[in-house]
């Protein structure tokens, strides 16, 4: 089969850093091709070369067979590649059909034709298998239905390679097995898919090839029939992995946490009742909308809770903001890292001390001393990799992102550590540095409540399991009666007699 896009020794180099060496990777039409690697491993800095965003230091790129030189977006377009970004690029304050041909719009007497676009939209629309008017206003939709509108887009400017970066992502169960629909459809229309995901179970489902790239270089490559997980791990982090998680059971101690009839802001009308033991890693199960991560939040003070009350080590609080929760010892790494848990214009050092600085202050003023220290330390306990404390954020691979926002609170010396999908949205060697993390800050005697809708991680990880449906805990799992089926029972609303 000739590939329909080929990319020939792709170089790379920022400043002190080599994110490409050598790179090479071909996709057909009708191939979904699926681009794995290790966050840092050069995935998005290849795919953003291929889009036009930036220019490769050497290499060539070819499409049907000529070499091409891609200098901007418009170009890659031109060439009939389109890259969906895993953070959406649509304007949410206009509609459907204004976002699918913005920047393109036909015009009929130098007016834009808001009928032709209309008209022109619903063909796009269709091939997707988006059943809303054009006329919606993108803000008003799903995010599972924006990703539909990212692709109609593409697909209006006659895309031939579509680049899907981690798409599930943000999705519901029900939105991405839509995706995987269109997808299929796209690949039997012709259209070359590359598909990026952390999410190897969808690989194993949509993928004809893996190509797996290590440390900025190609690491290997996988056909139709020897697409399976444990190969493509070996790829991907250059040794086997003999087992995943990490986790080995500990004896729980005293109670660090109570939770009694506590009712959420999202929830009033249900009251919520645990306990969390020193040592042990509580997994919170459940379906999206289920209220785990608001009651993460009302534990921690973000949304104060609207009756019930919570002890920790034996004192009653009632958390008003998180100052409070963090000075009795409790801590929240949230779902969304980039806008809550992490400054991401800062350098790596000055995240890591942030939530220390009011313990570390001298007579008022900035501890730099105590800063560098927590930096230094952080970073090497927690295996940042970066050029120096001084890295901005930003561009740091975002499971070293996650392990920073993890050292800044690590250094607070929690008693509660509250967890919100821990590991989404990075690769497969730093989740099982984040397991390896949790297995150590529970040996140490931090009790942990994790929020994972990741089914093996739940069964992987907890010692026990509590699960949600709409706002109330429906049943509790020991590690002995943990298993996929007993979850969903939970899960889906119908509750067991053993409720936490």
């Amino acid at each position: 089969m000739t590939a329909w896009l080929e990319v020939s020794s792709i170089c790379k180099s920022f400043p002190g850093v080599r994110a490409l060496h050598e790179v090479d990777l071909a996709v057909s039409e009708g191939e979904v091709v699926a681009l794995l690697g290790e966050n840092g491993a050069g995935k998005s800095t290849l795919m953003k070369i291929l889009a036009g965003v930036q220019p490769a230091d050497s290499g060539e790129v070819k499409v049907e067979e000529e070499v091409v030189e891609i200098s901007s977006v418009q170009e890659s377009l031109d060439h009939g590649i389109a890259l969906i970004h895993q953070e959406l690029n649509l304007a949410t304050n206009l509609t459907v059909g204004a976002n699918i041909f913005l920047g393109r719009e036909p015009k009929t007497g130098g007016l834009i034709d808001e009928r032709a676009i209309s008209e022109r939209s619903r063909e796009f629309l269709d091939k997707v298998g988006l059943d809303v008017s054009p006329d919606t206003l993108v803000g008003d939709l799903t995010i599972g239905k924006q990703q539909l509108v990212e692709i109609a887009k593409a697909l209006s400017v006659d895309a031939k390679i579509l680049i899907m970066d981690e798409p599930t992502s943000s999705l519901s169960s029900r939105e991405t097995e839509r995706l995987f629909e269109v997808v299929k459809d796209l690949r039997d229309r012709g259209v070359g898919i590359v598909y990026i995901s952390h999410r190897l179970a969808e690989v194993v489902e949509l993928a004809d090839r893996v190509v797996v790239l290590r440390d900025g270089e190609n690491a290997g490559s996988l056909g139709k029939d020897e697409i399976e997980h444990d190969r493509m791990v070996s790829l991907m982090v250059g040794r086997e992995l003999s087992q995943f998680y990490a986790h080995n059971p500990q004896s729980p101690g005293d109670v660090v946490m109570t939770v009694n009839s506590v009712r959420t802001p999202v929830h009033p009308e249900h009251e919520v009742n645990f306990t969390l033991r020193a040592g042990e890693i509580v997994g919170l199960a459940g379906l999206v909308g289920a209220g785990r991560t608001e009651l993460l939040e009302t534990l921690f003070g973000v949304a104060p809770a609207l009756g019930g009350h919570v002890e920790v080590c034996g004192k009653s609080v009632a958390f008003q903001n998180p100052r409070e929760a963090i000075a009795a010892g409790v801590a929240l790494v949230p779902e969304d890292r980039k806008q809550q848990g992490l400054i991401i214009d800062m350098a790596v050092g000055d995240n890591l001390s942030l939530a220390a600085l009011k313990r570390d202050q001298k007579n008022g003023f900035l501890n730099f001393r105590a800063e560098k220290e927590i930096s230094v330390e952080m970073t090497e306990k927690m295996r940042i990799k970066t050029p120096s404390d001084r890295q901005i954020v930003r561009f740091l691979s975002g499971g070293n992102q996650q392990k920073v926002v993890l050292g800044k609170w690590l250094a607070m010396r929690p008693k509660v550590l509250l967890l919100d999908e821990p590991t989404r949205g990075i690769d497969i060697g730093a989740k099982q540095e984040i397991y390896s993390l949790m297995e150590e800050l529970a040996e140490s005697g931090v009790a942990i409540l994790f929020v994972s809708s990741e089914m093996e991680e739940i069964l992987g990880m907890s010692d026990r399991a509590l699960v949600m449906h709409e706002g109330r805990i429906t049943g509790e799992l020991s590690r002995e009666e943990l298993g996929e089926e007993a979850v969903m029972h939970l899960a889906t609303g119908r509750e067991s007699s053993k409720v936490a």
